[in-house]
């Protein structure tokens, strides 16, 4: 494999690295070597939630206007994860038509009973076809039932509790009655579900007013477990940023009273203030092993360049013990550590992510997204074979659209990434390239377009909404090679004929532009590959033969 060396930019991906799946690590690895490192899953998958069936392991994320919609993950040793799928995989389960930024897929809970897999959900954003709804499998890979929409369910963040005696439970928030319209005041209610029926019935009761905090703010994603006589109920509050926290309460009776832990809150960062490497912890899910020890997933951030986290929320591990009926998470530690031994489960490796994708394969891996509920026909794999092709669609990237755009997350805070483009635009409206991508309003695009018939690469930077250019550069050829490279917050952009000579086109661009501090909402960081006709109709197409990333930490 032939690496070139690139003195602004660092090593650069090859274009030699086999798309096979690599090998997995030796078997001779002892469990006195294993580690569980944090973040387990890197880049934007927010909101974890986690069940196990015997000794599998499933997590579930939020994944808001993406689709296909509710990633799901599979380990056998809490360390070593690999998607096995999406819980919303086709457009009759998730319309995301039309979807604001940040809305759509809201904080997913799995749980199993009886042979069944169910994840209940929130759809933000669709109005009156919007809400809380659940759906089911008997395997975690699918197909998964199309949604079962829940009447009078208000709210977001619900979960499901199997009671010993066979009767299950929904846990929701709320807003109280009297809440002003700009209030953060919530409650935690529960109500019993039928599955036969698929309706709620029986009383309604709210368990909690509020949080631990005297007028805690955004009292959200509600569990509820339960461990020898008591009934424990886990919750978020403080929001999903630096004052994010964890805290818990218990009763014997599941519709309350609980009472608080003493505690509380058991697990949050915000008092080790934004130079911690971690933050934001919160929105966890508690489980047991096999064996009977106990963990915590939980979303946290890892902020770099000042509090700026491109990568979004991503999901972390931290180990529980219990002392006097109450969970101790971190234990001697107090808070998340990047590294946690782990010598109870047998060290089980999965198959490595390829860091190049030959686009050789009948179907996208499961790392690309759409944004929204793709409806037409833009992509294909079998027109050309061993290129993804892109249509142009009229569609941009800077509506609240689906665009003929396909990305996949940015996993690391330094990374290079590079796609080999084959593309002729017909007139001025036609573009197509790489998009660096936080959401409609923020964003870089490195892409080929033309201006009175000349060929040019550009780099343009938005932000707040606002375009700007930051390269401009005549380009003869009909095949190029667009690279970015990213070293902490220091962006920069290249291009390649041949993928040996290299040009910089834009060097020490500033990558807050694509920090959640700076664009909002929930989601982070994806890198995209992009063909547009800006609000014509067109029959170009734009093929790419591989793309590349590498992350560099």
């Amino acid at each position: 494999m032939k690496l070139f060396l690139n003195t602004l930019f660092g090593i650069l991906v090859s274009v030699n690295i086999s798309f096979a799946q690599s090998e997995k690590p030796s078997k001779s690895i002892s469990n006195a070597e294993h580690f569980i490192t944090n973040p387990i899953l890197k880049g934007f998958y927010p909101d974890p939630s986690i069940c196990r069936v015997k000794d599998d392991y499933y997590i579930v994320n939020s994944s808001f206007e993406y689709f296909p919609g509710i990633p799901i993950f599979h380990s056998k040793d809490l360390a070593n994860w690999e998607q096995i799928g999406y819980v919303l995989n086709r457009p009759e389960q998730l319309d995301l038509d039309s979807i604001r930024v940040s809305g759509g897929v809201y904080a997913p809970t799995i749980r199993f009973h009886n042979d069944t897999f169910y994840v209940i959900n929130t759809l933000i954003g669709k109005g009156a076809k919007g809400g809380n709804y659940y759906v089911y499998a008997t395997n975690p890979a699918g197909p998964w039932s199309n949604p079962i929409w829940l009447k009078d369910a208000p709210g977001i963040d619900p979960s499901l509790f199997f009671d010993n005696d066979e009767k299950v439970y929904y846990c929701g928030n709320g807003r109280p009655a009297d809440n002003t319209p700009d209030s953060k005041k919530r409650h935690i209610w529960v109500q019993e579900l039928d599955l036969k029926t698929q309706k709620l019935v029986g009383e309604k009761s709210i368990i909690l007013v509020g949080g631990a905090m005297v007028d805690a703010a955004n009292a959200e994603s509600p569990h509820i477990y339960k461990k020898g006589i008591y009934y424990y109920l886990m919750i978020a509050e403080g929001g999903t940023g630096d004052n994010h926290a964890v805290t818990i309460f218990r009763s014997k009776n599941i519709r309350g009273p609980y009472e608080a832990n003493r505690k509380n809150p058991i697990l949050t960062h915000r008092n080790l203030g934004r130079n911690y490497p971690i933050a934001c912890t919160g929105h966890a899910d508690l489980f047991d092993t096999q064996n009977g020890k106990w963990w915590m997933v939980l979303l946290g951030v890892r902020p770099y360049g000042g509090f700026h986290y491109n990568l979004g929320r991503e999901t972390f591990i931290a180990p529980v013990i219990w002392e006097d009926g109450w969970p101790i998470v971190c234990p001697n530690e107090g808070k998340v550590l990047f590294k946690y031994p782990q010598t109870e489960l047998n060290y089980s490796p999965v198959a490595q992510q390829s860091e190049k994708d030959d686009f050789n394969a009948d179907n996208l891996s499961y790392k690309w997204n759409f944004l929204r509920t793709p409806r037409k026909n833009f992509w294909s794999l079998k027109e050309r074979k061993g290129f993804l092709r892109l249509h142009l669609l009229p569609d941009e990237i800077t509506e609240l659209v689906s665009p003929a755009f396909i990305g996949r997350r940015q996993e690391d805070t330094s990374f290079s990434a590079s796609v080999n483009m084959s593309f002729v635009p017909k007139n001025d409206s036609e573009s197509a390239g790489l998009v660096l991508f936080m959401n409609k309003d923020y964003q870089f695009r490195f892409e080929k377009t033309s201006k009175n018939s000349i060929s040019y690469l550009t780099v343009t930077r938005r932000y707040d909404g606002i375009d700007s250019i930051l390269a401009l550069m005549k380009y003869d050829g009909n095949k190029v090679i667009l690279g970015v490279c990213a070293h902490g917050q220091n962006y920069g952009f290249k291009y390649s004929s041949d993928n040996i000579n290299w040009k910089v086109i834009s060097d020490k661009v500033d990558g807050r532009t694509l920090s959640r501090t700076n664009a909002g909402g929930f989601t982070g960081a994806y890198i995209g590959l992009y063909a547009t006709s800006k609000n014509q109709q067109s029959n170009n197409f734009a093929d790419f033969d591989w793309f590349t990333y590498r992350g560099e930490e």
